[in-house]
């Protein structure tokens, strides 16, 4: 740490992602750790990287093998890095590799490291598959057994409820609510209209085919074996398409969450590198963006005060607080779509006088955001959603924008997670 010095500026250098791709398609005989390494490895062969000693490598997944206790330094050991690069796992859910990103960063800053890789990826294709607790417990019962019988007779307890599976499930402990559901009741509160969800679903649909027609994605998309391109992207939507799809989450059949304006269960993985400007300038690299500020909050979503995915309303807040920024400061925003009505809601809540004074302890309402520059390559709903590599994925693609727009200054990144929690960021352009 340099004790009594000035943080260092903290440059964006690049990133690289797999195609992501819908769960149980592309990847389907997949692992976590095969598509971690596959980003990691196009990263370290697009930046020059092969056999350098790195800072750190913070990455994660939010659903993994217990035998992924090592996920991210057993994964950079496989892409080409020095071998005594340290990995560290992480795991804020769907902000992960955002937060991974502001820890690399504070670390950089700080001058502890001088380079490191932010990362995230989730394979849902490969789940863990339980069995119920009460065959655990008979299994240790029968290992703690001192003798043959006292084993036999553990086994003797076996029955066939023991051999049902148990699947993870995105839910709520504190609820027993999806993600899904409790944004239903988001929408209700805010007033959001299904229209208004499929609109920013199809422009997600459209923005990302563009991006991808224009060749935007081709140095931040690395082909494996398994795939070349993202497998959810819909050129050819439509407002009526996506009217005829029927409500998913809510029994009562007044919902508005669909197919069509929801994420899917995705697999992929993304990285991101970020380093002092020294380190960036001596190997010659580009520097794309600076990483100007980044911030985590949570809401009280269990008692009902406030919304699962609400919390980037508040990290927005504090941190333009932070910064001394206006929320119309920014040339481009990439606010993660959980849902299509994740956004609508956040920009709801900023524009509300009332919200902003109660919630967000503020004079006036933060105001609108310019719609024509919201998630302008896509976003979510259209390119998937592989809960722990988002940060990363949205990180790359703000950089990118930052760095081709030359009439551009700054942009603003958020993503909501569960467990009531949001994690955003700036970069600017450097």
């Amino acid at each position: 740490m340099l004790i009594g010095s000035a943080p260092r500026r903290v440059a964006v250098i690049g990133s690289t992602r797999t195609p992501f791709a819908r769960a149980y398609t592309a990847y389907a005989e997949a692992s976590n750790q095969q598509l971690l390494v596959s980003a990691l490895r196009a990263l370290v062969d697009k930046y020059g990287l092969r056999g350098q000693r790195l800072g750190d490598v913070i990455a994660g997944a939010t659903i993994k093998h217990s035998a992924d206790f090592n996920l991210v330094r057993e994964s950079l050991q496989s892409a080409g890095l020095d071998p005594q690069t340290p990995g560290l796992d992480l795991q804020r859910a769907c902000g992960t590799s955002l937060e991974a990103a502001v820890l690399i960063a504070n670390k950089i800053a700080l001058g502890q490291i001088d380079a490191g890789i932010a990362a995230g990826v989730e394979c849902m294709s490969d789940p863990p598959v339980v069995f119920p607790a009460s065959y655990r417990r008979l299994l240790l019962r029968a290992f703690r057994a001192r003798s043959f019988g006292g084993r036999l007779r553990a086994w003797a307890g076996v029955r066939p409820r023991h051999f049902k599976p148990v699947l993870p499930a995105v839910v709520e402990p504190r609820t027993g609510l999806s993600m899904g559901q409790s944004c239903e009741l988001m929408v209700k509160t805010w007033g959001i209209a299904r229209a208004e969800q499929d609109e920013i679903a199809l422009a997600s649909h459209r923005n990302a085919a563009a991006a991808w027609q224009a060749g935007f994605m081709d140095d931040l998309v690395a082909g494996d074996q398994y795939a070349q391109r993202d497998n959810n992207v819909r050129a050819d939507g439509s407002l009526e398409k996506l009217a005829a799809l029927r409500t998913v989450f809510a029994r009562d059949g007044q919902g508005t969450l669909t197919a069509g304006n929801s994420t899917p269960l995705t697999d992929g993985a993304a990285a991101l590198l970020l380093a002092s400007e020294d380190w960036a300038r001596a190997r010659k690299l580009p520097i794309l963006a600076w990483f100007r500020a980044g911030k985590t909050w949570a809401v009280d979503y269990a008692s009902g005060h406030e919304g699962l995915l609400m919390a980037p309303a508040y990290s927005v807040s504090d941190l333009l607080r932070d910064t001394g920024l206006a929320l119309q400061d920014f040339d481009y925003y990439e606010i993660h779509e959980a849902f299509a009505a994740v956004p609508l809601c956040l920009m709801k809540a900023w524009e509300s006088a009332e919200y902003c004074r109660e919630r967000l302890g503020r004079d006036a309402p933060l105001g609108r955001i310019d719609r024509s520059r919201l998630n302008v390559k896509g976003g979510s709903v259209a390119i998937g959603h592989p809960f722990a590599a988002t940060g990363a994925r949205i990180l790359g693609v703000l950089a990118k924008l930052l760095a081709n727009d030359s009439q551009a200054k700054r942009g603003l990144a958020s993503a909501c997670t569960a467990g009531g929690m949001g994690v955003s960021a700036i970069l600017e352009r450097a």
